[in-house]
């Protein structure tokens, strides 16, 4: 009989582990810790779903709005609005002009604006569908939707990337590690892949944060399975290169950023084990180091400065580093410049920006801060804390948002913190979802609300 009792209570385990991941009304966890369960956020489903999903067309037309803020962080990858445009420097007591606003999903996922279309990862909770929808600048309007079904579990949301859109396609990246790409017009369907079957990917905790990157027509992504990163076809989806992925790093939250480092085009990534720089016109693996690695979440992205450093920044008592990459011979040589605690520089979520040779960001705590190259703090808000909350660049002026949904307006200068105007723009909690500013309509979103405001010169 003691021979028995522990496969007693280990079939007792699992039978009470699939009554709680099956049961009807899961409860949102209330920490920010991953589902290390055998639930779908641990890795991939044991068949692949359908990706040839279903086209539906809406009322919705394409705004007549210059401009685009075409994938996360915008054309420049750099989080800064730079056409030009003259934007408001006050608002009024009850902040910019509410233009439109629609419901959402759960979740996180920010906008991609191109040709007045806004592009949008969503998830329909009730009927389990993964879907992009494309809607109108001008109103919100939906155009059209593709969704294909997929049971995501509720894990602190599901939806948490932005598109990649040119005028060839449009790129969404699901919660699973699902990539499909469209017609950005029709929305027709050009292919689908299965990132965990077809590359060995692993879904990560808190679902997939990778936003797709595109650059001269193919798609980058960190795979980190089979591969560390791949290149595809943008219009065939066909393998155009493959990196080794010689210290099997697992997929983070971070994006691929690209970047020319010691006149090299390379792609940079943060991936489980380090960071490391692939060659962008062949895949080859030009360097690697695990002098940064977070060993919780890895969110922020790298942040390219000059021609030979990049800014890493973190959560979790990571802390931020500067790294630069000298070149020995022929040899890609990574090394640290500075390296900073928590308590001066740091990002749990959020990737910082670099803007007129000053970094600005929300350090653990929830600060707004502003770091020099030298590492050096120029400035922090002080009591007034963001939280997890986006922010961005544009007009000389920074837009950060807090937790729930109030945004500070604010001078975008190292010689100070200098706010301008404030105004609570969403009403819900988690307002995390990187923002988008086209046209003079900036694009926020809390947990399951997405709002476009008129913060163009003209608002008094």
């Amino acid at each position: 009989m003691s021979r028995l009792l522990p496969g007693f209570f280990a079939v007792l385990g699992v039978i009470s582990l699939g009554a709680w991941l099956t049961a009807a009304s899961p409860v949102t966890v209330a920490r920010r810790v991953p589902d290390t369960s055998s639930g779908p956020a641990a890795g991939a489903p044991k068949a692949a779903p359908n990706l040839s999903g279903q086209l539906t067309t809406g009322p919705g037309k394409p705004a007549a709005l210059p401009g685009d803020w075409s994938c996360f962080r915008g054309k420049a990858h750099d989080g800064i609005r730079g056409d030009g445009q003259r934007l408001a420097r006050s608002w009024p007591a009850a902040g910019p002009p509410v233009l439109w606003s629609l419901e959402l999903g759960e979740g996180y996922a920010g906008p991609a604006v191109w040709s007045g279309r806004i592009y949008l990862l969503d998830y329909d909770r009730d009927k389990q569908l993964d879907a992009l929808r494309c809607l109108s600048l001008a109103d919100g309007a939906e155009i059209w939707r593709y969704a294909y079904p997929l049971p995501v579990k509720r894990n602190h949301g599901m939806s948490r990337t932005v598109p990649a859109v040119t005028d060839k396609c449009v790129i969404a990246f699901g919660p699973k590690c699902h990539v499909t790409a469209l017609d950005p017009v029709s929305g027709k369907l050009l292919w689908a892949k299965d990132l965990v079957q077809e590359f060995g990917s692993t879904v990560p905790p808190w679902y997939a944060g990778q936003c797709p990157l595109i650059e001269d027509g193919r798609l980058i992504l960190a795979t980190c399975g089979d591969d560390l990163m791949i290149a595809l076809d943008c219009v065939t989806g066909q393998v155009v290169w493959r990196t080794s992925n010689p210290r099997g790093w697992k997929m983070t939250h971070s994006s691929v950023i690209p970047m020319t480092l010691q006149d090299k085009r390379m792609f940079v990534y943060c991936g489980s084990g380090g960071v490391a720089g692939v060659a962008a016109d062949n895949g080859q693996l030009l360097w690697d180091t695990d002098t940064w690695k977070i060993q919780i979440a890895t969110i922020p992205s790298p942040l390219p400065v000059g021609d030979d450093r990049m800014f890493l920044a973190g959560g979790y008592a990571a802390g931020c580093m500067m790294l630069r990459i000298k070149l020995d011979g022929e040899k890609f040589v990574p090394e640290p410049v500075f390296r900073l605690k928590d308590t001066d520089f740091g990002a749990t979520q959020q990737t910082p920006i670099l803007f007129e040779g000053n970094i600005y960001g929300v350090r653990p705590g929830g600060e707004l801060a502003c770091l020099d190259l030298d590492g050096q703090i120029r400035w922090t808000s002080g009591a007034r804390r963001f939280g997890l909350g986006p922010f961005l660049i544009a007009d000389g002026l920074l837009y950060a948002m807090d937790d729930n949904g109030k945004m500070t307006l604010a001078e975008a200068s190292p010689s100070g913190f200098r706010p301008l105007a404030q105004a609570q723009l969403l009403q819900g909690h988690d307002a995390w979802g990187p923002m988008a500013l086209v046209g003079g309509r900036l694009l926020a979103r809390d947990f399951t609300r997405m709002v476009c405001l008129d913060v163009s010169e003209t608002v008094k």
